[in-house]
């Protein structure tokens, strides 16, 4: 009496077989991959095939983690001086609805700290020689807690107050160079405010006395050659901004947020009174470049694992030749044309998987190296660092190993369908 099976029975019994047919298929391509016996022309090629995908990949990893590394340094040295988000009235009604700004900021629970602001350029002037340079009115406490000015003083003191009668200035050291200015000296503003009725008044422009009070260096080069920075209440006056303020400057409990606070903020002002911009925005076009150079180079070491892969199509395609007996004893036996192909498509994926791997050891080894023992210095005079910044990310690890694999799977699938095609009878016929 024939034994009967339920349909999970059914079920049970198929999985088992796919099972058992999936480890026979793989047994064999690693028979093929590896030969206990031999090491042939084919060996060699393959072997070749895993060295390039090794050094491409590794290749990969290390320079896309400098890349990283070059854009986080970047992104510290600007976001040091510049907030998170800045908000600029650009519209004359918008200085009617100042409390519309504050009064969205308190709702947003990321917000950290926010300051109002004025700033715009005028003419210094100290012992004969001039510079123009960008004035920004700050309040005397955001300074250490928005804009990061005080743990950068150099000579001096954080001081922004006008206690003494004459306002307080503190500037880079760059800028204290060029204008041959320390400690206590007195320098000379000018404003461009109202410079009209100068021209057709004959009249005197505005101008306010300042004392030096503290000389800051930062990492950003932009701050220390062309920025002073004074007290809100004198700067507005001689910018002619008198109580109003030109924006707010924002500081993020995480700076990756900055883009989501960004959109709800334009969803609770309007665009027309109010501009939004976030760190990235302040330096866009440097972002930009950055992300394009990271990308082609990515693409362009991808170029390295493709060259690799080529061999594997090469030596697989050998193999399809040197195995054609092999085949067709496998499909006289019983295996169809799916597993024929699995067997090939599997050797080609183990060669990729195997490059991959190596590679990404590789990459990470010489990571490591470098964070852990500096094997490659820098000039810290010329380049600000001592060392050649990394930043390991894992996410780049998937990107490439998706890649590698990927290109794997293409340069394996010629073969393997040609392979599948084979004629079981003409194969063992000729063989």
């Amino acid at each position: 009496m024939p034994q009967k099976f339920s349909r999970y029975q059914h079920y049970g019994l198929i999985k088992t077989e796919n099972y058992k047919l999936m480890k026979f298929e793989s047994y064999i391509s690693r028979r093929y991959l590896i030969s206990k016996h031999k090491i042939n022309f084919i060996t060699i090629i393959s072997l070749i095939s895993i060295a390039g995908i090794t050094i491409g990949v590794a290749a990969l990893i290390v320079v896309l983690s400098v890349f990283n590394g070059f854009g986080s340094l970047v992104t510290s040295f600007l976001v040091t001086f510049d907030p998170h988000i800045r908000i600029e009235i650009i519209s004359p009604e918008g200085y009617n609805k100042q409390n519309d700004i504050t009064a969205a900021l308190r709702t947003i629970p990321d917000v950290k700290d926010y300051t109002p602001y004025v700033s715009g350029k005028v003419l210094a002037y100290n012992q004969g020689l001039t510079q123009v340079i960008n004035l920004k009115g700050i309040e005397e406490k955001s300074g250490n807690d928005i804009y990061g000015i005080k743990p950068d003083i150099l000579f001096g003191k954080y001081y922004l107050s006008d206690e003494t009668g004459t306002p307080s200035i503190i500037l880079g050291l760059t800028l204290a160079d060029r204008m041959q200015s320390i400690i206590g000296d007195t320098i000379t503003l000018i404003s461009p405010v109202g410079i009209e009725n100068v021209i057709t008044q004959l009249s005197q422009p505005k101008s306010q006395k300042f004392i030096v009070s503290g000389i800051y260096s930062s990492n950003n080069n932009e701050y220390d050659e062309s920025y002073i920075f004074t007290n809100l209440k004198t700067a507005q006056n001689l910018l002619g901004y008198y109580d109003d303020v030109q924006g707010y400057d924002i500081k993020l409990d995480n700076i990756n947020h900055s883009f989501d606070v960004k959109d709800r903020l334009e969803k609770k002002l309007d665009k027309n009174l109010f501009s939004i911009n976030t760190w990235y925005d302040f330096h866009k076009e440097l972002y930009t470049v950055m992300k394009l150079e990271r990308w082609a180079a990515y693409i362009i070491l991808c170029l390295i694992v493709a060259v690799a892969t080529f061999n594997i199509l090469g030596s697989l395609s050998m193999s399809v030749i040197e195995k054609k007996r092999d085949i067709g004893i496998l499909r006289s036996m019983g295996a169809n044309e799916k597993s024929i192909l699995k067997i090939f498509m599997y050797e080609g994926l183990l060669i990729g998987a195997i490059g991959t791997v190596a590679g990404a050891i590789l990459g990470y080894f010489v990571c490591y190296l470098q964070l852990k023992y500096n094997i490659y210095p820098l000039d810290p005079t010329q380049y600000k660092i001592d060392s050649l910044p990394l930043q390991v990310r894992v996410d780049d690890f998937f990107f490439i190993a998706g890649a590698s694999m990927l290109l794997s799977f293409f340069a394996s699938l010629i073969p393997a369908q040609r392979a599948a095609k084979v004629d079981p009878l003409e194969a063992i016929k000729w063989e």
